[in-house]
């Protein structure tokens, strides 16, 4: 059956809506807030328990969950196994192109002259260059969309946000990226999975019942 594109905006409003309204929040912060005065309001923030749960929250957003994820899905259903795999291959492509043609420095080379105000997480490996965007965040937000969008229960789409929103921040508390890289992360995240998810999900051969399966059915 084939699906339009407002079908697919349904299925996740529940994500999608709160998203949109969270983005036009952030874009406010970001016209109205320096790049310094926005990292450093992050950065003071801390404590023992966010230094324990950064590093974890962080790798939820790791390419190495996405393809996780992709695996134990061919368990239960070669069709959204496949989705999930090609879905991070595309965003993550993307992103890293972006990353290597804008080459932006991370927090650690650009306050370079001010590490001593900076708040590190210990054995934790800060990086220097290509910050922008967030690869964490956009893998982060395009698993998020997909989640939600296959969630029998559609509310479950802002927890999904919520925890893909968690994973942005992490990138900010540790100190690997700025606002605007998680911010936009978050938007190419969404945009693309979206526009990836109807693209495939209308392709006549994965809605053949043998990609309804899984290993283990």
């Amino acid at each position: 059956m084939k699906r339009n594109i407002s079908e697919v905006f349904q299925r996740i409003k529940w994500l999608f809506i709160p998203y949109l309204m969270i983005l036009c929040v952030c874009l406010t912060i970001k016209l109205t807030c320096s790049r310094e005065t926005i990292y450093f309001a992050v950065n003071s923030m801390y404590n023992p328990f966010y230094d324990w749960i950064a590093p974890y929250v962080t790798n939820l957003g790791n390419g190495w969950t996405a393809v996780a994820i992709a695996v134990i899905m061919t368990l239960f259903n070669y069709r959204k196994a496949l989705i999930v795999a090609t879905a991070f291959a595309v965003t993550a492509i993307i992103a890293q192109i972006i990353k290597y043609s804008v080459d932006a420095p991370r927090p650690k080379m650009y306050f370079k002259d001010q590490l001593s105000r900076i708040h590190f997480v210990k054995d934790v490996d800060i990086l220097s260059t290509h910050s922008f965007p967030s690869g964490h965040t956009v893998t982060a937000f395009s698993l998020a969309v997909l989640f939600a969008y296959w969630s029998k229960n559609k509310a479950l789409g802002t927890i999904f946000l919520l925890i893909a929103i968690m994973v942005g921040y992490s990138r900010m508390y540790l100190s690997e990226h700025f606002f605007e890289d998680v911010t936009v992360g978050s938007a190419l995240g969404v945009i693309i999975t979206v526009a990836w998810l109807y693209w495939l999900d209308n392709k006549a051969f994965i809605q053949q019942p043998k990609w309804q399966r899984g290993l283990l059915r």
